[in-house]
């Protein structure tokens, strides 16, 4: 089977990441074939059963044997949300040392379309390293969704809300 229009959702650990159902259901509709992949600690807030009922692919939070085959179909764009300032911080440095990360990383090289919303607390949205590696990877033509971007009961921790704009992100994705 042939796929079009990949998008693979990495989810990080973050509260945000429990309505990871929604972001794929809303892409589904507009067409995308839709993999998960969490980070390591990230895999604790998604419901992993339901994820897979959903997109037919392994929810991928750890790296394959050299061996083995792949089960996922190669992306096309991916997106990252809930993006940890860990995660940010890592993407930009060029450390792949989760399977969320190596695709993060190789997807430049491969030009392929990303499109992060970081998801924290403003102490850590503040650090100085932290806006840096977001003006880097802007630069190097990543979409992160941060500040006017955001709708206004964007969540921070301990803020409002912890729903995450999935429809923004999809909307920054490029159309079919």
């Amino acid at each position: 089977m042939t796929h079009d229009r990949v998008l693979y959702l990495i989810c990080c650990g973050s509260p945000g990441a429990r309505d990871a159902h929604t972001m794929v259901e809303l892409a589904q509709a507009q067409g995308w074939t839709v993999c998960v992949l969490t980070t390591p600690y990230g895999r604790r807030f998604v419901d992993v059963p339901r994820l897979e009922k959903l997109t037919g692919h392994p929810v991928r939070s750890d790296y394959k044997q050299p061996d083995e085959p792949d089960v996922l179909p190669m992306p096309t764009a991916l997106a990252v949300a809930p993006a940890t300032v860990n995660t940010i911080n890592k993407w930009a440095a060029g450390i792949c040392d989760t399977v969320p990360l190596g695709y993060l990383v190789e997807a430049h090289g491969l030009g392929l379309p990303t499109v992060a919303l970081p998801y924290s607390n403003q102490a850590h949205l503040s650090h100085p390293k932290f806006q840096e590696n977001v003006a880097a990877l802007r630069s190097w033509g990543v979409t992160v969704l941060t500040g006017t971007d955001l709708p206004e009961d964007h969540a921070l921790r301990g803020g409002p809300s912890t729903t995450i704009p999935w429809q923004l992100i999809l909307d920054a994705l490029p159309p079919a």
